[in-house]
């Protein structure tokens, strides 16, 4: 396999309790401090300068700091990804205080901030999920028309192997992913269409999103991230085109408002002849139903109210 097709995965260690090596490690301390006085008056009694005693003492004395290294405090949600001279040995994710090979090296993750002599627990991955806001972005939709998009980006780290050996910055690279899928996914969608069958970025927005987190999730695998939910937070035309889409909205829904009217009335008229005739009221040729159906037409769909006329004479 080539090296540039090299994928980690994660390995999960299981280190040894803290407690226990830390208590160890205090214990071997104090032995080396006992032992340096228990050389100093036993050189005294024996007129020597130097015995096994103060030896050992002080070299453990130099040496014995070294496990104090190697204890990890770790807090829900939290991982250590640890490297041992440039080879990934595994990633701590337990919960609690644990002791590991003290020379073993602790990767910083992107967007740390690393201060000379800070605990280690100061550079651990966060395994909470988390909100990414790529913005707004000026897209062409299918039909041609630019929009302005955004999406908000639910999402968390599932493999530390991956995140932190795979790519660069694993935040960045979420971030670039999401703008290009952006731009992919809305490019297959018009902003809104009159057939009530296709589907739109405004309409469709529980089809959209779902086709937005599975494109995503798919190209931030490599990542080791997992995208939980990606939702379109912003939609509007551009700046440019805003006011003419607008008006072209408007007369589309006064298109429509007038169609309902008309077939209202229209129903309503066929029903008033209809009572007319079974009720036998009076009876009107076809030039009186005429006049009567464009008078009811004319009340029923204007857009002002009807002045009534009383004909006192006859209606001939």
């Amino acid at each position: 396999m080539e090296n540039n097709k090299i994928t980690y995965e994660e390995k999960e260690l299981h280190p040894a309790s803290g407690w226990a090596m830390f208590f160890l490690t205090l214990l071997l301390l104090l032995g080396a401090v006992a032992s340096l006085i228990f050389g100093a008056v036993l050189s005294e009694r024996t007129n020597e300068e130097i015995n096994l005693w103060i030896i050992g003492g002080l070299v453990w004395c130099f040496i014995g700091w070294i496990p104090f290294k190697g204890l990890k405090i770790i807090r829900p949600n939290e991982a250590l990804v640890l490297t041992l001279f440039g080879k990934y040995i595994g990633t701590l994710k337990k919960e609690g205080f644990w002791f590991v090979n003290p020379f073993a090296s602790v990767l910083v993750p992107p967007g740390a901030v690393v201060i000379k002599g800070a605990p280690a627990f100061g550079l651990k991955i966060s395994l909470k999920t988390m909100t990414h806001d790529n913005g707004m972005q000026k897209i062409n939709d299918l039909s041609g028309n630019p929009i302005e998009v955004g999406i908000v980006v639910t999402w968390r780290v599932v493999n530390t192997a991956k995140a932190m050996f795979n790519v660069e910055n694993y935040a960045q690279f979420l971030s670039i992913q999401a703008d290009t899928t952006l731009r992919d996914v809305a490019r297959l969608y018009p902003y809104d269409s009159t057939d009530s069958d296709e589907k739109t970025l405004r309409g469709s927005s529980v089809e959209v999103s779902e086709q937005l987190r599975e494109l995503l999730q798919k190209r931030v695998e490599i990542a080791g991230l997992e995208i939980q939910e990606a939702r379109i937070a912003h939609l509007a035309y551009a700046q440019e085109i805003a006011a003419a889409m607008l008006q072209r909205q408007q007369a589309t829904a006064i298109i429509e408002a007038r169609q309902k009217i008309v077939d209202g009335a229209v129903g309503m008229v066929e029903m008033a002849l209809n009572k007319l005739n079974e009720s036998n009221i009076c009876e009107l040729d076809e030039e009186r139903k005429a006049q009567m159906v464009s008078n009811l037409l004319v009340v029923l769909c204007g857009n002002k109210d009807a002045q009534p006329i009383v004909n006192s004479g006859s209606i001939y």
